[in-house]
């Protein structure tokens, strides 16, 4: 069994050298740990997450992914959350929430708008959908 992390073929392997038939065996040697991101940055996360329940309340529930030309628009958001923690400012003050917390979710809708984007042209692409 092989699976692809960024393109790469890699092939599936018990990280204890098991036999993929043998009691125990778990193939997830090089797949994605998502435990350490989710788990390690936790409070970071927490405080992201405030951030888009205050947006949901304040607009709708996954209404950014409609925004129009997004991309650019929470560039500016995040850049502007930016500037105001440059010039010393630590919490928004509409929000009360943390500026760096507001340029993260930002940078992640930047990101989430532009992997479907990218996903979007993959598809259109002649073998491939």
């Amino acid at each position: 069994m092989s699976a692809e992390i960024s393109g790469e073929n890699i092939t599936e392997l018990d990280p204890l050298g098991r036999s993929a038939h043998s009691a125990g065996a778990k193939l997830d040697a090089g797949k994605p740990r998502p435990s350490l991101v989710l788990g390690g940055f936790a409070r970071a996360l927490m405080e992201v997450t405030k951030v888009g329940t205050l947006g949901a309340a304040k607009y709708t529930d996954d209404g950014w992914q409609e925004v129009p030309n997004g991309e650019n628009r929470y560039d500016d958001a995040m850049l502007r959350h930016w500037l105001q923690e440059k010039m010393g400012e630590t919490h928004d003050a509409e929000s009360e929430l943390n500026h760096l917390a507001h340029q993260c979710w930002n940078s992640l809708a930047r990101l989430d708008l532009y992997l479907r984007q990218q996903e979007k042209e993959l598809s259109k692409l002649p073998g491939l959908s």
